[in-house]
């Protein structure tokens, strides 16, 4: 039953309790999108697209490609620096978006569909990664651009299902199967990708032709096991009401909502607080995962053969990583166990730098404890995250937080970039990423986390 109030329609009554299915559902959606984070953010897109902007260039070797520029978006930049700027044109249009499909999927009556709308046009831009040939490093770029755009809405809509199917005590678990579930369908599509590296002599493939097909691939695996998520999942009331009026209508209120969000932050101080503090550190954890491929092909000099295996053992272990720091907060605490994990991408960032260049095994060692880090710091952050929005926000305040999430950060890649184009160093562009790991960790220490739930009209869990 629904009741009419001033263009919107209301549902009476209380939310109706999730069921196992929709868990599982909600589950399938992290299997299908992690293919577009793990095989094009993460391993393929980075060195791929830098390759043929170091084509267009005219690069023969490493000695003219040190002062070689390429035109992006009518300035001059270092081939290497095309991937990490094309990451921040995409979050620029990104920040824009994502608060007003979130504000949208609050009040719409077919979440799911939106949800599905947007990893389907993700997807078919991902597919178009199959005409990336030649110099066309501005094709690949454009593609990349659309593609995060829809995945970031995607995954805003996706989010805002979790505090309606798992209660306070249930998120931290929830959050992290469902990390630990993307981690592994993300790592199976990469290993078959990896086995096409390894044996693209017998299938009669080079390199690039095989780096194109796994993009490809990742856009058909997204929009397939999609499909198994929006049929398992259901379009749930939302609980500020369904606007009624059409397409025109649902975008007037969502952008309204924006501007009532944003001033309604001053009323959360405290949850704008771990929002702020979320956005550093996590844009460093992103800007860690999407070029280290970058990093270790261009400064660490490390042939496919090492690099992808090893970040396919990266997911594996992301998976572990996640469920064991996931038992982890039973014990301990979300809050508690979220530091130390930031504690240790310091650690890592250090090491890093120091990385000797064509020793494999120490770059093996590094990914090591990248997964087991990288699964349970993401998933506790969005669980504790979902503990500080007020009831019926959830969607708005998502878009809002999916601005530094999976593929969409920012201040990270933009800084990267910077320092490579005025030391042409990966080195110190790699050091730089640490001032996000240490202002981070202080700023979420620094958060009150009980008192923020609770000012956000939330039940805290027994441990924090």
């Amino acid at each position: 039953m629904s009741v009419p109030v001033a263009g919107y329609t209301v549902p009476a009554g209380p939310p109706e309790p999730s069921t196992r299915r929709e868990r599982v559902g909600w589950y399938w959606y992290d299997w299908a999108n992690s293919a577009f984070y793990t095989t094009v953010i993460t391993v393929f897109l980075g060195p791929y697209l830098t390759a043929i902007a170091k084509t267009a260039a005219g690069c023969v070797d490493d000695d003219p490609c040190k002062d070689a520029t390429v035109p992006f978006f009518g300035i001059d930049v270092a081939p290497g620096s095309v991937y990490p700027y094309a990451t921040v044109v995409s979050v620029i249009v990104t920040v824009l978006v994502l608060p007003v499909m979130g504000a949208i999927a609050d009040r719409s009556a077919h979440k799911r569909w939106l949800m599905g709308g947007g990893a389907y046009l993700g997807a078919a831009c991902t597919i178009g990664f199959l005409f990336l040939t030649g110099d066309r490093y501005m094709l690949g770029a454009v593609l990349f651009l659309l593609a995060n755009i829809f995945y970031g809405c995607s995954v805003v809509v996706y989010n805002s299902y979790l505090p309606q199917i798992a209660g306070p005590d249930q998120r931290d678990s929830v959050s992290s199967v469902g990390w630990a579930f993307g981690y592994l369908g993300g790592g199976l599509l990469l290993l078959f990708n990896v086995v096409a590296v390894l044996f693209k002599d017998d299938l009669g493939m080079s390199t690039g032709e095989v780096a194109r097909y796994s993009l490809a691939s990742a856009g058909v695996w997204w929009a397939a096991f999609t499909t198994v998520s929006v049929a398992l999942l259901r379009d749930r009331p939302p609980v500020d009401g369904v606007v009624s009026g059409g397409v025109g209508r649902v975008l007037s209120a969502g952008f309204t909502q924006l501007w009532h969000t944003f001033r309604s932050l001053r009323a959360y101080p405290l949850t704008l607080a771990f929002l702020v503090s979320f956005l550093i550190f996590n844009d460093g954890i992103q800007t860690v995962i999407g070029l280290s491929s970058v990093y270790a092909a261009e400064e660490l000099d490390l042939p496919d053969d090492v690099l992808i295996p090893t970040i396919l053992m990266v997911q594996f272990l992301a998976f572990f990583g996640a469920l064991g720091l996931g038992a982890m907060a039973k014990r301990i605490g979300a809050m508690k166990t979220l530091i130390v994990s930031l504690v240790l991408w310091t650690v890592i960032v250090l090491v890093a730098y120091v990385l000797p260049a064509g020793v494999a095994w120490a770059f093996i060692a590094m990914g090591a404890a990248i997964g087991i880090v990288l699964g349970g710091s993401q998933a506790l952050a969005r669980s504790l995250f979902s503990q500080l929005i007020p009831a019926g926000k959830e969607g708005e305040y998502f878009g809002l937080y999916e601005i530094s999430s999976r593929g969409t950060s920012w201040m990270g890649p933009l800084l990267f970039g910077l320092a490579y184009d005025l030391t042409r160093s990966y080195r110190v562009a790699i050091i730089s990423l640490l001032v996000f790991f240490l202002v981070g960790t202080v700023c979420v220490a620094l958060v009150p986390m009980r008192r923020a739930i609770t000012a956000a009209g939330n039940v805290p869990p027994e441990k924090l």
